[in-house]
């Protein structure tokens, strides 16, 4: 490292220097600051409201911070780290606060980003796209570890953590004390009553995986609501037949679709949608999103009609008890889940409503444990469903006993689902960790064989 930020009389220096530029003209300082482990720059300064901008680049698996209202130990951050989606925090999240877990930006590639403070709100954006908008409520909550992680005022630090970050093109701009973000709209959240801001701050990575744009849900509701909620969503549309909202019907519109939705800060995922979707869609063309995921609510039944289990019009017992229709349900799920390259089994266990109350006689241990037992060969994550509240309780403990992979995923019908209570339910009466997560990095189904197993009427 350069001894010019070594010297902690250059570094005041610096830093008053940028400082008075700044508050001058705003003019981008020119420099290029370099930071490896335990480097550091300041601006030295007592900032309260105020705007910072520029850019910065990490080299692979690196990682640095942006601080402000510090004096070194309070204060917020902000991450600048970047790569696969693997559970760890990328770049533009308010650690400990608003954990992102998709990057907008790459390694080795330099990226625009700011960090605004007016009043009570802390906006993040990376490439011009909004991926922090949080406002601190009245009543925050904190563990003993981020007691200080408030409001107030202070230094502005750069402080680089691991490997080699870049920055340059800073500019600071102070802002007047009644400034207010427009973007701010949405009530913050009462912390002391709130479950997501506790696995916030356990840097627990809360991840809903299973969002769908319909029922009045517009990416720009997404957008919002999960920046005030503080949840990662994973939005996915159909491809297939037979779902409800944005469907793909061919590779055209899936690469089409992707190009509309890599530039927002959403996981981005897929769901298989029905049972002919694997001939449909390329292997090579869902390989582009981040999962996929599949369900077993539409099979082939009894008679061999392509039947849609969760619409009771559709439900065809024929002569055949409701045990032996459950029967051909798992014989289904099986099928499905050995020849079809999804990563995630969603809405899983899910039976006809009209059986819905025997939900434990029908999913027997037998019955669980070949679904597991599939799930497990081909590396499948089970989904805690909140919309349906499956699996049971039971099951998921079951899949944690076999140290399973899970994922969240809502399912939604509209824009009220919710922020994944029963999730949380399974978290805490199931004792799931972070380490019983699955996450994009973990995919293996790109090496999946695609096998059309299925004949239609």
């Amino acid at each position: 490292m350069n001894s010019q930020f070594t010297n902690p009389w250059i570094i005041r220096a610096i830093g008053f220097l940028c400082f008075c530029i700044t508050l001058l003209s705003c003019t981008p300082t020119k420099e290029e600051i370099t930071l490896t482990p335990a480097d550091q720059w300041s601006a030295e300064g007592n900032y309260r409201n105020f705007q910072i901008q520029g850019q910065a680049l990490t080299e692979k698996d690196a990682e640095a911070a942006l601080l402000f209202h510090t004096d070194g130990k309070s204060g917020y951050e902000v991450l600048f780290h970047n790569g696969p989606i693997d559970g760890s925090r990328k770049t533009g999240s308010l650690s400990a606060i608003r954990n992102l877990y998709r990057s907008l930006a790459q390694d080795e590639e330099w990226f625009d980003f700011e960090v605004a403070v007016r009043g009570q709100n802390i906006a993040v954006k990376i490439n011009g796209t909004d991926v922090v908008c949080y406002t601190e409520p009245k009543q925050p909550y904190r563990l003993e570890a981020y007691a200080k992680r408030l409001i107030g005022s202070g230094n502005i630090l750069l402080q680089g953590k691991k490997g080699t970050v870049k920055f340059r093109n800073l500019a600071i701009t102070p802002l007047e004390a009644d400034a207010i973000n427009p973007n701010d709209t949405l009530p913050p959240v009462d912390e002391q009553n709130d479950a997501i801001i506790r696995l916030q701050q356990q840097n627990f990575p809360v991840i809903d995986y299973h969002v769908h744009l319909k029922g009045g849900l517009t990416k720009e509701m997404a957008h919002a609501l999960s920046m005030n909620y503080g949840i990662n969503y994973g939005v996915a549309p159909n491809a297939g037949e037979g779902g409800v909202g944005r469907m793909l019907a061919d590779d055209k519109e899936v690469y089409e679709y992707f190009e509309e939705v890599k530039p927002l800060p959403f996981l981005c995922g897929v769901q298989g949608e029905g049972r002919k979707w694997t001939a449909t869609f390329s292997q090579e063309a869902l390989g582009i999103f981040d999962y996929l995921f599949t369900d077993a609510m539409t099979i082939m039944d009894h008679k061999n009609r392509n039947s849609r289990i969760y619409r009771a019009e559709e439900v065809h017992y024929d002569g055949v008890s409701k045990d032996e229709y459950m029967e051909q349900i798992v014989d289904q799920t099986i099928k499905i889940l050995t020849n079809e390259p999804a990563d995630i089994f969603a809405n899983p266990t899910y039976i006809p409503e009209d059986m819905q109350a025997d939900y434990d006689k029908y999913w027997t241990d037998e019955r669980i444990n070949r679904v597991l037992d599939v799930m497990q060969e081909h590396n499948i994550a089970l989904e805690i469903n909140p919309r349906y509240k499956i699996p049971s309780m039971k099951i998921i403990q079951i899949a944690k006993d076999r140290s399973m992979k899970f994922v969240f995923g809502t399912n939604n019908v509209d824009a009220n689902f919710g922020k994944l209570e029963y999730c949380i339910e399974a978290i805490e009466q199931c004792s799931i960790t972070t380490k019983d997560l699955w996450f994009p990095s973990m995919s293996i189904r790109k090496e999946c064989p695609v096998v059309i197993y299925n004949t239609f009427n």
